[in-house]
């Protein structure tokens, strides 16, 4: 898998870099033992004397019963050629990918049911990150924050790991900023991970149910002039053609949700004197689902930053998510672009 990203030049090629200390570390990732919390499917109704069926709030998926003893843990990882090769994220329950100073992305990942041993790197939260993660009641991980965000946060009721709290280290093998890595394992069994479980995610249905869709092999969204993420269809799911997971251990979800979101700005520098967007996940957009090889338009809406998802289809109607892993693109409404082809 190749990385890439557009300059004024044209496309540039970021090098792919494969670690035998990642594989041994790969290796030791495993399940918490624990899964996510079921919630009743929202395609069985209870009627006829039958029991719901339970499902783990962010992939809709069908739950054997067992509850985690833990609440969810966002974590923040980089996503820049810095950050290759991305540990932990083929672990991950939902990841939503977010525009960030200098036109970069980062990742704001979901960990429930599995808690890897290595996720990373960490790197620090961004006002964004509130209307992501506060429905759920997931904790916050992240290396730090500039002092407006932090404030923002605290206000919010956020919990928040940052660097210092159980879990994290550094490796010896890359250069700070991004030697950050969290060991999820370890997080899970401290104090600050009892919580409340979270409801789900997005609106669970069958795949049946979507209706109008053309044909979407290929993806290409567009964050800003210098960022985009491909994607291809193939073999039951998604795969990022631009990425910096290395080989086998990268989030191949089946759904990819692209969601235009307004992009303000959150009122500060960053050290390099670039201005720090915020994405506003509240409100209403335009929504593109991708899945099974097609693309289904529609809007999203969201009554504010701790508010659940709703999606309609173009038609008005409900448009669920089919159970499955799902990417969340939240694509800038000026500036951003989403296309696709068979």
């Amino acid at each position: 898998m190749r990385s890439r990203h557009m300059s004024g030049a044209g496309w540039r090629r970021a090098p792919r870099l494969l670690s035998g200390v990642l594989a041994a570390v790969l290796a030791v990732t495993a399940c918490s033992g624990d899964e996510e919390a079921p919630q009743p499917s929202p395609d069985d109704d209870g009627g006829g004397g039958s029991k719901p069926t339970a499902v783990w709030p962010f992939t809709g998926l069908p739950a054997p019963g067992a509850l985690p003893a833990h609440r969810a843990a966002l974590v923040k990882i980089d996503n820049s050629t810095s950050s290759d090769p991305q540990v932990g994220l083929a672990a991950a329950a939902l990841v939503v990918e977010e525009l960030v100073e200098g036109g970069l992305t980062r990742l704001a990942a979901f960990y429930y049911s599995t808690l890897p041993k290595e996720v990373g790197p960490v790197r620090s939260m961004r006002a964004t990150d509130i209307g992501i993660v506060a429905s759920t009641g997931a904790a916050l991980v992240a290396s730090g924050a500039a002092p407006q965000t932090e404030a923002r946060v605290r206000q919010a009721r956020i919990e928040t790991v940052k660097e210092g709290g159980p879990g994290y280290h550094r490796a010896g093998d890359r250069a700070a900023p991004y030697n950050l890595f969290m060991d999820l394992r370890q997080l899970g069994k401290a104090p600050v991970m009892k919580g409340k479980r979270p409801a789900p995610y997005l609106p669970w249905g069958k795949a049946k149910k979507l209706t109008g869709g053309k044909p979407a092999k290929q993806i290409s969204v567009q964050f800003s002039g210098g960022s985009v993420t491909e994607w291809k269809w193939g073999g039951g799911s998604w795969r990022r053609a631009t990425g910096y997971a290395a080989e086998g251990d990268d989030f191949t979800p089946a759904n990819v949700l692209a969601l235009r979101v307004q992009v303000t700005d959150a009122g500060y520098l960053d050290p390099a004197g670039n201005p720090v967007p915020e994405s506003v996940f509240a409100g209403k957009g335009p929504a593109t689902l991708f899945t099974g090889g097609k693309a289904y338009k529609g809007t999203w809406r969201k009554s504010g930053p701790d508010g659940r998802l709703s999606l309609r289809s173009a038609k008005g109607r409900p448009m669920p998510v089919p159970a499955g892993k799902t990417w969340i693109e939240l694509v800038p409404k000026s500036g951003g672009d989403v296309r696709y082809s068979r």
